[in-house]
């Protein structure tokens, strides 16, 4: 019993592994652009690529959009914006974590003629024509929705877990921004990566390097904004297992958030706009859809201008009834935009001096983003750093997706890929802002997270404070025109009582302690807190420890902490920061309570995500509902033809052959019925009375269309069950044979004559069964239900077929030996006597 018990948790075990693995084996990777959205899934058997739209696209616009009551995506979200410009929605990224009154709130609406308010969290909402209303958030959760959705048809399992690359620039605002919109889409976030970070590790992937360390920049030009990655490849050796790996390490950063494809589109716009109101004399800027057909036709325009000298543009009914065409030269366009030549450089200076190198330590610059194929741009970046250094080597548009993906991949046990590690780093200032301990002094800044901090890296600081206060992480200088500087408050409480306790203890001067901590995904946060205090042991024991310097577990007491300002400790990785253990059984250290405050723009709340996932959901469920009821009627509408075409073939059809006059004429006057009600009250039916109208058809044709594929079955089944009656006798008759010279010869046989008797007697039954029903068939009319089934013909031979298998397969019996009398040459003796060949009959192998 208890074997059985332990076979039954193994097999559990098992089962239950298979099934967790399973669950997290797939893994979502999104570049989510301004204009495009690219993705790849990783799931062992599926081929590692990116993920491909319902149209096989390999990249999809990011736009979401309502044509009436229909929810659309991609494509076909973009293409209706010039029908309904106030129900299309995109360039969605520049308002993730915007405030409302910022001034890319303000850019964003110079290229989108969408209407915006303002949410109580001072962000912005988007007001559909009806007057919904949508958050940033939940819009981009519909795109990851479907995203997600695509991912899970191709995986054909449920896909929990998202990495998604985000600008390296982003403020922890927009940080969170589209980490809520993950969670609303039901996606669990594995990881943010910065997309200069992404290619890195996509052009890593299928290189080799040495141990000196290789320099190049990823220059990222995207819709939205320009960035420029300084990056090391190395060749290194894990210290531990003496394993090799390729180590990436970002060096510096540069970027400028109002330079991208977005910009040129604009200044383009505003050359056709001009065109416009020089020839009709007409303001088009008034008009919301004229505006988004010259938003869409500025975009053809510049893919065309980035291959030709010149392009025609030509719109028709752009607006006020009035067909535009005219005539952009790429010269025209270049000046216009001029002033960005410099600009779409800078963010590679800008690298270069953050990560303290010059242009002649890098190897090659390598160009990513789409708008890297502008002319413009590449001519701003050649004369910045010389055309030998430029490099076409990887994708332009998919490298992000791919390295978000191995790097995703790389996160989770799951998977076996290359092994490449990543040191990234913050390129903003963050710093500590606290009250002094005397009431009414003044704020103290410090900081604790410079510019180039790595990613993992925590810093502690420590206080002597003997009440609760509350430290307030920020920027010191502003990410973005119009983005609050506050990042969050953490409230240290329990402090009063933490200090009496280790007063009580014995403790010398305590102090409190706080640690800031960077995430791998850029996220800030403080992370723990103690109440600290060095404990006096006086003994003889005591006394020599401190006599040699013996401190066991306890964390080493700073000096010199000034009561006003902080004494800040080293920057520590994690497990630095776990070998001291803080928090172990010591009387030396206390856990102090922190309470998370954030400002009203922070991270949505646990209450507003779940109504903001009720809503998506509530949206999908009448999306599959209204989905479900026009299948219904479409498939009832094809149905209510097929059977008018079956009644008014002629009577030379199957159909009619097989069908009474009475039939036809009760299904034909139902079908009448069917098509009356179908074109008076189809368009208001729900999917329950479009099924029940098809159902009564099909009961009334069913029968029919029993009688005429019985028929067409009808001689193949009868074949099958002849072949194994003939079978069956066969085999019987050769069976019986063997039992005899079995016999005769004084060996065991495979059957007995019981088995033989039994599958004689099963073999009479069918026959007579098959004689009867055939010979009443015989006297059946094609129009009248068949005397005999077959599959009941089909069920009763497979019965015959196993009982005969079941002989056929069964082995010799094996012959026990005996010992030999005295005197055998090999002192053994067998009862199995000698046969010539062909003395036994054939085993019916063959069956």
């Amino acid at each position: 019993m208890p074997c059985l018990s332990l076979r039954k948790a193994v097999t559990f075990f098992v089962l239950f592994t298979a099934i967790f693995e399973s669950s997290l084996a797939s893994i979502l990777a999104v570049d989510y652009g301004s204009d495009w959205i690219k993705a790849s899934l990783m799931k062992p058997g599926v081929p590692f690529d990116v993920l491909l739209n319902k149209d096989s696209k390999r990249k999809i616009q990011s736009s979401v959009a309502w044509k009436k009551d229909e929810r659309l995506f991609g494509s076909d979200a973009a293409n209706i914006a010039s029908r309904f410009p106030q129900d299309s929605f995109s360039s969605l990224k520049y308002l993730q974590g915007a405030p409302f009154n910022s001034d890319i709130v303000t850019y964003f609406t110079s290229i989108s003629t969408a209407q915006i308010s303002e949410t109580d969290r001072k962000t912005v909402a988007l007001k559909q024509s009806d007057g919904t209303e949508w958050s940033t958030e939940e819009l981009v959760a519909m795109q990851l929705s479907y995203i997600k959705k695509l991912a899970e048809d191709l995986a054909g399992e449920p896909v929990n877990e998202a990495i998604l690359t985000v600008p390296p620039y982003f403020s922890q605002l927009e940080r969170d921004s589209i980490t809520d919109a993950i969670e609303i889409a039901g996606l669990r976030t594995l990881a943010l990566v910065n997309d200069g970070t992404a290619v890195a590790v996509n052009y890593a992937m299928t290189r080799t390097f040495s141990t000196t360390s290789e320099y190049h920049i990823i220059y990222d030009a995207g819709a939205s904004s320009t960035r420029a990655t300084v990056v090391s490849f190395v060749a290194a050796e894990d210290p531990k297992t003496k394993a090799s790996h390729t180590q990436i390490n970002v060096m510096g950063v540069g970027h400028d958030r109002n330079t991208g494809g977005t910009e040129l589109d604009l200044r383009l716009q505003d050359i056709l706009i001009d065109s416009f109101m020089s020839k009709h004399r007409r303001d088009i800027r008034k008009d919301k859809r004229g505006m988004a057909k010259l938003w869409k036709e500025a975009g053809r325009v510049k893919a065309i201008l980035s291959a030709n000298s010149d392009a025609t543009s030509a719109v028709e009914s752009v607006a006020f009834d009035i067909d535009f065409k005219t005539k952009v030269t790429r010269s025209e366009f270049e000046n216009a935009c001029k002033d960005l030549h410099s600009r779409f450089a800078r963010p590679v200076y800008d690298a270069l001096a953050n990560a303290e190198l010059s242009l002649a330590n890098i190897s090659s610059i390598i160009l990513t983003g789409g708008n890297s194929r502008t002319p413009m741009v590449q001519a701003a970046v050649k004369a910045a750093v010389g055309e030998d250094r430029i490099a076409l080597n990887v994708n332009a548009d998919e490298s992000a997706v791919l390295g978000a993906a191995l790097y995703g991949a790389s996160l989770s046990r799951q998977f076996k890929t290359k092994d490449i590690r990543v040191t990234d780093v913050l390129i903003h200032d963050i710093q500590a802002s606290y009250f002094a301990s005397n009431p009414g002094t003044r704020t103290i800044h410090t900081a604790v997270l410079p510019a180039g901090s790595k990613h993992g890296a925590r810093k502690t600081l420590t206080f002597k404070r003997k009440e609760d206060f509350s430290v307030v992480l920020n920027y010191p200088n502003e990410v973005m025109s119009g983005f609050p500087r506050e990042i969050l408050e953490a409230k240290i409480v329990g402090i009063p009582e933490a200090i009496d306790n280790l007063t009580e203890r014995g403790a010398i001067d305590p102090v409190i302690k706080a640690t800031v901590v960077l995430s791998e995904s850029g996220f800030v946060s403080v992370g723990d807190a103690i109440a600290y205090g060095e404990i006096k042991d006086d003994s003889i024991t005591g006394k020599l420890k401190g006599l040699f310097g013996g401190g066991g577990d306890q964390v080493p007491l700073e000096t010199g902490v000034d009561e006003e300002a902080p004494k800040e400790e080293k920057m520590e990785k994690d497990k630095k920061d776990k070998a001291k253990k803080p928090f172990g059984k010591d009387q030396s250290t206390i856990p102090l309570e922190i309470k998370i405050v954030y400002n009203s723009q922070g991270p949505l709340s646990l209450v507003a995500k779940r109504t903001a996932r009720e809503r998506l959901r509530a949206l999908d469920n009448m999306e599959m509902s209204r989905q479900l009821r026009e299948e219904a009627h479409n498939t009832l509408e094809g149905y209510l033809y097929k059977l008018r075409d079956l009644l008014n073939d002629g009577p030379e059809t199957p159909f009619t052959k097989c069908s009474q006059p009475s039939e036809r004429q009760t299904l034909s006057s139902k079908l009448s019925e069917t098509i009356a009600w179908l074109h008076d009250e189809g368009d208001t039916a729900d999917t329950l009375q479009l099924w029940e109208k098809r159902s009564v058809l099909e009961t009334l044709e069913k029968p029919i269309v029993h009688r005429y594929k019985e028929i067409e079955a009808f001689p193949q089944a009868l074949n099958n069950s002849q072949k194994w009656n003939w079978s069956t006798r066969l085999f019987l008759t050769q069976a019986r044979e063997n039992i005899t010279a079995d016999a005769i010869a004084g060996v065991p046989s495979k059957w007995t004559s019981q088995e033989l008797d039994a599958l004689e007697k099963a073999l009479k039954e069918h026959e007579s069964w098959l004689h009867d029903g055939v010979e009443r068939q015989k006297k059946t009319k094609m129009n009248e239900d068949p005397a005999i089934d077959t599959k009941e013909m089909l069920q009763r031979a497979k019965t015959l077929e196993q009982h005969l298998q079941r002989l056929v397969r069964r082995k010799v019996p094996k012959v026990k030996k005996t010992p030999a009398k005295p005197g055998d040459a090999d002192g053994w003796s067998s009862t199995e006597p000698t046969q010539a060949p062909g003395d036994r009959q054939p085993g019916h192998d063959e069956l």
